[in-house]
């Protein structure tokens, strides 16, 4: 099974394949942003050698040992993207609105007595939620194309097989709808051949999320280590609808075809590690150190396509209309190890700075399936995507009651080479809190671009779709503590 890329951000499933899975996959489940609570969001997810804060549990665990009360809180976000697409020269863009859940969780603070725990001062547990990305987005590419034609690959496809060996997801639904004809034994063209210079059309909205529910347990010692570990739930969803046309105004016994696909991605229960330390040799001075193990997510596919055509064959006008069946694959995908460096500096108890560096290995993750039939696409991920740093920096002034804080994060592409070599993530972030006795509220808002470049098909004359990723998202986080 092949699946043809089209746009991606976070991964697009092709124009004319939905029922497969590739090294896109792979990617979109590997590649994670920070969500959570206002205040870590504010900060650009850059707390590893603070804590203090739900989000922490996601990242390192050990930052659970910092707090000295139990507290509750729920963070709502909101969350705007957009996508502008340029295609041979020809602009569009699309977006989208979508309300979710950043972070929900309680942790349980229980003081010891060192005289008698031997130094130690907390042993804390914590039971969240945090959201780790978000995958809803629309996206709009069209432009004339006088080279190519979707029709090409299925039409390279039927090439010497007969009809009943053709896929029913993708080459069938062009036979059945009149686009692809026979041209002797068992070689075949297409109604647009050799006239291009079609209008090409693609939508494509995607809806989900991807999030883990998290069991944290950590210590404190004489506040100058701090130890945590964190067992990882992860469920995601992924849907995906896309509506692709050819059309023309000009080609002889052409009018116009359209293909949609569809593809729901669920998960059962994938579970993680993740294991934390930070140390305080110095009181204005924390240093943390953060490991995650791979997630080796369980994940089924349903997937449908359907297509229509409206063409003219020497003077009759045919019409023609072909569903697939409804297919269903299960597989796994396993992500890469993760490896976070922090240094944290507190300046009078008035200002808190945090800078870190997370390590990962993208060309490490991995697809598999029983019997296991992605060894060309595991193969494609080693070989394409490469090891990549992340930084995150983050802020936070206190003129009690309220707090300020900044942040900026930069998530390097993860692509070994080409034009996405330079399809690096930047977050620009602000909010501010309020905190009064057992009260406290955080808001935070955070500014997203990117641009990556792809393709509506697999074809050698197409020209790349540059696309140029934007996201506003906001966060309110309410909590107490008690």
């Amino acid at each position: 099974m092949k699946k043809l890329i089209i746009l991606i951000g976070i991964g697009i499933v092709c124009a004319n394949v939905a029922n497969s899975q590739n090294d896109v996959d792979a990617m979109r489940y590997s590649q994670l942003t920070f969500g959570g609570t206002a205040r870590f969001a504010s900060m650009a997810g850059s707390m590893g050698a603070l804590g203090g804060d739900m989000s922490c549990l996601s990242f390192n665990p050990a930052g659970i040992a910092v707090f000295r009360r139990t507290e509750l809180s729920f963070t709502p976000t909101f969350v705007s993207q957009s996508t502008s697409s340029t295609f041979n020269g020809y602009n569009s863009s699309d977006s989208k609105f979508n309300l979710g859940l950043g972070s929900i969780g309680i942790v349980a603070a229980i003081p010891l007595k060192p005289e008698k725990s031997g130094g130690w001062e907390f042993f804390n547990l914590g039971f969240a939620y945090n959201q780790t990305n978000n995958f809803n987005n629309r996206i709009n590419v069209q432009g004339y194309n006088k080279s190519s034609s979707l029709l090409d690959s299925y039409v390279s496809a039927a090439n010497g097989h007969t009809s009943a060996d053709f896929d029913a997801f993708s080459t069938n639904l062009a036979y059945q709808t009149y686009l692809i004809n026979p041209a002797g034994g068992t070689q075949y063209s297409h109604v647009l051949q050799p006239n291009y210079g079609e209008l090409q059309h693609k939508q494509v909205d995607m809806k989900g999320y991807m999030g883990e529910g998290v069991l944290s347990a950590g210590a404190n010692y004489k506040n100058k280590v701090l130890v945590g570990a964190t067992i990882g739930i992860v469920k995601l969803r992924y849907k995906e609808s896309s509506s692709y046309t050819e059309s023309s105004d000009s080609t002889a016994g052409f009018r116009s075809f359209t293909l949609n696909n569809s593809l729901t991605t669920t998960s059962t229960e994938s579970f993680n590690l993740k294991l934390g330390v930070i140390v305080k040799p110095i009181d204005w001075l924390s240093i943390g150190a953060a490991i995650h193990s791979p997630t080796q997510l369980t994940l089924t596919d349903k997937y449908s396509s359907s297509m229509t055509s409206d063409v003219d064959t020497n003077g009759t006008a045919l019409s023609g209309s072909q569903d697939s069946p409804k297919g269903t694959f299960s597989y796994t995908v396993t992500t890469p190890w993760r490896a976070i460096g922090s240094v944290g500096f507190i300046l009078k108890k008035n200002a808190l700075i945090n800078v870190e560096y997370e390590y990962v290995d993208y060309s490490y993750a991995q697809l598999h399936s029983t019997p296991n039939v992605f060894s060309d696409v595991n193969n494609t991920i080693h070989n394409k995507y490469t090891a990549t740093g992340n930084l995150r920096a983050g802020a936070e002034i206190r003129m009690d009651p309220f707090a300020f804080r900044i942040g900026y994060a930069y998530y390097g592409s993860p692509f070994k080479d080409g034009d996405n070599a330079n399809a690096n993530r930047m977050s620009y972030t602000t909010g501010v809190g309020y905190r009064h006795n057992k009260f406290f509220m955080d808001l935070a808002y955070v500014f997203t671009k990117y641009t990556e470049y792809n393709y509506l098909y697999d074809s050698p004359n197409l020209p790349s779709v540059k696309n140029d990723y934007k996201a506003s998202s906001f966060m309110v986080t309410v909590g107490v503590k008690f």
